[in-house]
């Protein structure tokens, strides 16, 4: 009986130190998948409203390969600035690099930031199919933004504080916008929708929203035509790879990653998988301009023949 006795306390201390360690196990497993690497863990990275398409896209596939976890925010240019200025934000995607005063926060932190190109980009300038005629150029913009030029019936932005907006009032070199004609949204897939019944207005909006929109949306983007804008070169162009890419097109920009995290995190892990061979073919497939062209791969002549023998 006593024997009987011992043995079944012997038995119930053996599967109360099993829990134990499978408890234990678990918890440290669960610790361990909530650590942030370059390629594990979650991150939060804000992303230009404009450039938005490519980098969804780019998030899909990469943790589709990594047990990562990145949302992204879209936001206009500036919403994203004052976040990180205040510091309440350390990683985002934007079309420029901060300024000494916007990066204070950081600077005091001593966090330099690690900058890392991912793509070319181009701003599409776009009208309703009945106005596709309309021809830009670099005077027409400038006099329409400071308010001396009614050459179309108005220009749209997704957003007034929209890096499309800041960018087209540094080009005119102005400070506040015109008070007539100049419309406002809140994203780009609104820009298209308005110029699309609205003939006679000109929509600003990068130009991955016109390359690869959303497929609920094709329709819509099928009623607009990109608009050929003069380029330095004298003739008239639309913003193609070939003409992002050989600066033709005037009106580019790229698109940085800005990581503030002041360590390896998943931040510099998304950041290399973008600017890495994937990442670049995903960016040449949305239809913008890779910062180092990704390589083909190529059969040779030889081992065709072979193939075929």
């Amino acid at each position: 009986m006593i024997f009987s006795i011992k043995k079944n306390k012997i038995k119930y201390l053996f599967v109360s130190l099993s829990v134990l360690i499978l408890v234990f196990w678990a918890c440290d497993a669960k610790k361990q998948s909530n650590e942030e690497t370059i390629l594990t863990g979650t991150a939060t990275i804000l992303v230009d409203e404009t450039v938005y398409p490519v980098i969804e896209d780019q998030v899909m596939v990469f943790e589709n390969q990594y047990n990562a976890k990145i949302k992204l925010v879209p936001k206009s240019e500036q919403e994203i600035v004052k976040l990180l200025s205040e510091g309440k934000n350390d990683l985002a995607i934007l079309t420029r690099e901060l300024s000494p005063g916007e990066a204070g926060k950081f600077i005091e932190k001593k966090i330099k930031p690690k900058v890392t190109d991912l793509a070319l980009d181009g701003i599409a300038f776009i009208a309703n199919n009945q106005s596709s005629s309309i021809k830009i150029t670099k005077e027409d913009l400038i006099d329409f933004m400071k308010g001396k030029s009614n050459r179309f019936s108005g220009l749209v932005f997704d957003n007034a504080n929209s890096s499309t907006v800041k960018y087209l009032m540094e080009l005119a070199d102005v400070k506040n916008l015109p008070k007539d004609n100049i419309y406002s949204f809140k994203t780009n897939n609104e820009v298209i929708t308005f110029v699309a019944k609205n003939p006679g207005m000109v929509g600003v909006v990068g130009v991955n929203w016109i390359t690869q929109p959303q497929p609920e949306f094709q329709n819509t983007v099928n009623q607009v035509s990109i608009l050929e804008v003069k380029a330095k070169n004298g003739t008239f162009v639309i913003p193609t790879q070939d003409y992002i890419a050989s600066e033709t097109y005037p009106y580019t920009r790229k698109i940085k990653m800005l990581n503030y995290q002041g360590y390896a995190g998943l931040g510099m892990g998304f950041a290399s998988f973008v600017a890495g061979e994937i990442g670049q073919r995903i960016v040449l497939k949305a239809g913008l301009v890779p910062v180092r062209m990704p390589s083909r791969n190529l059969i040779i002549r030889k081992e065709i023949e072979k193939q075929q023998n």
